[in-house]
């Protein structure tokens, strides 16, 4: 991402990307990187984007802290067409009832990929749950008997292989009819300048804890 994000800024023309310094600190490293990203952004009074997945609660905690000092924006998935799918997401499971439509959510990227399902996966289902205007039981995945799925449940499904940049496909499945929301990313190119509409967002905020959302307004 490093690198695509370097190639991506080439391209703006106004743009460089520095070691140190500049207006906006851009972590993709790790979960175990963040503390270390928070405390720097801090330290230089720099806007911070977090674009980690696997994050869990306690780095969550974290960001939020960090957000009374510095604008802070943390993207699982940095894609504006991912953007709007959150927001697609969470308007059809307003519309479309508990009871009578299920989600499912299945996701597919490279072999490499370390956590599942992933970040953005999450994110989506918890679109859902804003959109429902309640926490849903996750069910992360099916194996054995009796898995008889509980009414507002959401389920979640992953596929790793080859060098698959990232699928994701939310299905709302109700009685004759399915709707299903997809994304598909041909090339990580596209959360390289996602990234980089994000930064030049949050490099005019104040401080406050944000999202893509607010980067497509």
């Amino acid at each position: 991402m490093g690198r695509a994000i370097a190639d991506a800024a080439k391209d703006e023309g106004d743009l460089a990307v520095v070691d140190s310094g500049g207006d906006v600190l851009i972590d993709f490293s790790s979960p175990e990187g963040l503390r270390a990203s928070i405390s720097r952004a801090l330290d230089a009074g720099q806007a911070l984007l977090v674009g980690t997945t696997g994050l869990d609660e306690g780095h969550e905690s974290m960001m939020r802290e960090a957000a009374g000092d510095i604008p802070l924006l943390y993207a699982p998935n940095t894609s504006v067409g991912v953007a709007l799918l959150s927001d697609l997401v969470e308007r059809a499971a307003r519309v479309l009832g508990r009871e009578d439509w299920d989600i499912e959510i299945v996701e597919a990227h490279h072999k490499h990929k370390a956590d599942a399902p992933s970040g953005t996966a999450l994110h989506l289902g918890l679109a859902a749950e804003r959109g429902r205007d309640e926490d849903a039981l996750d069910d992360m995945g099916r194996c054995g008997k009796d898995l008889r799925r509980e009414v507002g449940s959401i389920g979640y499904s992953a596929v790793r292989g080859g060098t698959v940049a990232g699928d994701h496909d939310v299905m709302f499945l109700g009685p004759e009819e399915r709707l299903i929301l997809s994304h598909r990313a041909e090339s990580r190119a596209i959360f390289a300048r996602g990234a980089i509409a994000a930064a030049r967002f949050l490099a005019s905020q104040k401080p406050g804890l944000y999202s893509m959302k607010d980067v497509i307004g």
